[in-house]
């Protein structure tokens, strides 16, 4: 199945042509690093005496160090250039990025940061490009692990201009969300579909036009029980010239989405109360956190009097000015005029989320263990290719609706158990295969083994 998946995507080919003495042992740690998500390398010795796989023979812990050394940043990229060469030119791409601790400190990015592991661990940040149309990973960055993701924007928007694409749609969230990033974008004449703070001047003062009438039935989007409006705004567009020595000015187009979602403006609500209750609590009974010390201020007044005692008194207009907000969140986007679409699009992007899951939990990358850098980028590319794989094997159970019936883990465990039997100077024998196994053979694209 994996041979017929990576002849489909052509990512046999490329990797034939970036790595030619290496391309079977690269797919083989791929191949096993999909179906043995539980186990370290240093188990591929006994897996490769029980599996079929491209390479053929064992490959030792030494050997594999040395070959993810061999993956050179040429390499990689002539690997990107040639699979961008075969996706959907006018597919929208989800950029994110996730941190991935290391107990290797000494690596050049390899740094403490805002870890969203909670380990506590020193970290490296990776930034990943998903395509919403394919379902499939196009391109990942490693960054260094004291990088916001607001930061990362530009040297992506580099590497899209050095791989050479063209008509490029990004869609990420809130937190890459900055005026150079917008304008960058805009410079580079890319579509972008972006999240935006409800605290930005421009959002506040359309919400505050918009607030009476969103909840208007007209508005209502069905499919994702909100109300959501489109109003066409300007853009304050500015470009340093520094060659010049002057700057450029516009008025570009784009568009703002506002959504409001009643359920969730009642559970930010009820969280609000809950939040409330334990702060007065705590003023009332004289057990101040250090932590709570803004919220103490924002939303009470303490006062004390030797016949009444402490009295605590809530600000109203801070907590209704807090309320305010519930329920709304903004999109931005110098393409899509559609608020459902803008909003399907934006939803879509979880894939690149899950992509994550898939490389943290099932390709053994929540917590790397390398000993050099060039090892470690190397191990990122199998996993990476590894990733692709798996996010095909997803998408056509999407399709074929077998998630009612299987997980991943299920439908490659009914696989891994058809046998096959090596014969001296005669073809390769395939053992009996059931017929729940033959359908889920068709169902993924491959004709079963039997019939080759």
């Amino acid at each position: 199945m994996f041979d017929k998946i990576g002849e489909k995507l052509g990512l046999i080919d490329d990797l034939q042509k970036c790595f030619p003495n290496d391309y079977q042992s690269l797919l083989s740690i791929a191949y096993y690093l999909i179906l043995e998500s539980d186990s370290p390398l240093s188990r591929f010795s006994k897996w490769a005496s029980l599996h079929r796989h491209p390479h053929g023979a064992d490959i030792p812990s030494q050997r594999s160090s040395e070959l993810f050394a061999s993956i050179t940043e040429e390499k990689r990229y002539h690997f990107f250039r040639l699979q961008a060469a075969r996706r959907i030119e006018n597919e929208y791409w989800a950029y994110d990025t996730t941190s991935i601790s290391s107990y290797s400190e000494g690596l050049q990015q390899v740094k403490y940061g805002m870890n969203k592991e909670q380990d506590g661990l020193p970290q490296f940040n990776l930034a990943l490009l998903f395509g919403q149309e394919s379902n499939l990973p196009f391109y990942y960055r490693k960054l260094s692990g004291n990088i916001s993701d607001v930061q990362t924007v530009k040297n992506v928007l580099a590497d899209i201009e050095f791989l050479g694409l063209r008509k490029v749609h990004l869609v990420m969230d809130r937190g890459f969300y900055s005026a150079a990033n917008i304008n960058s974008l805009y410079k580079d004449h890319y579509k972008f579909l972006m999240g935006a703070k409800l605290s930005l001047a421009y959002v506040k003062e359309q919400l505050d036009q918009t607030r009476p009438s969103i909840r208007e039935w007209t508005n209502y989007l069905e499919a994702y029980d909100v109300f959501g409006v489109c109003t066409p705004i300007k853009w304050n567009y500015t470009q340093e010239r520094p060659y010049k020595g002057d700057v450029i000015r516009a008025e570009k187009r784009l568009y703002l989405h506002l959504y409001y979602n009643g359920e969730k403006a009642a559970e930010d609500e009820l969280r609000l109360t809950r939040r409330l209750l334990a702060w007065q609590k705590e003023l009332q009974e004289g057990k101040r956190k250090p932590e709570h010390a803004k919220a103490y201020e924002k939303y009470f007044e303490v006062s004390e009097t030797p016949i009444r005692g402490r009295k605590i008194t809530a600000k109203q207009s801070a907590i209704e000015e807090a309320k305010k907000n519930y329920g709304y969140f903004a999109l931005i986007s110098n393409e899509i005029k559609d608020p459902e679409e803008a909003l399907t699009l934006y939803r879509n992007k979880d894939l690149v989320e899950k992509a994550f899951g898939n490389l943290k939990e099932r390709l053994s990358a929540r917590r790397m263990l390398v000993s050099s850098e060039h090892a470690l980028e190397g191990k990122l590319f199998v996993q990476f290719l590894a990733l692709i794989y798996l996010s095909y094997i997803k998408k056509l159970m999407k399709e074929q609706s077998l998630f009612g019936t299987y997980t991943i883990q299920g439908v490659l465990d009914q696989l891994d158990c058809i046998e096959c039997f090596e014969r001296p100077g005669r073809d390769l024998r395939i053992g009996e295969i059931t017929e729940k196994q033959r359908e889920l053979f068709l169902k993924l694209g491959v004709t079963p083994p039997s019939s080759l």
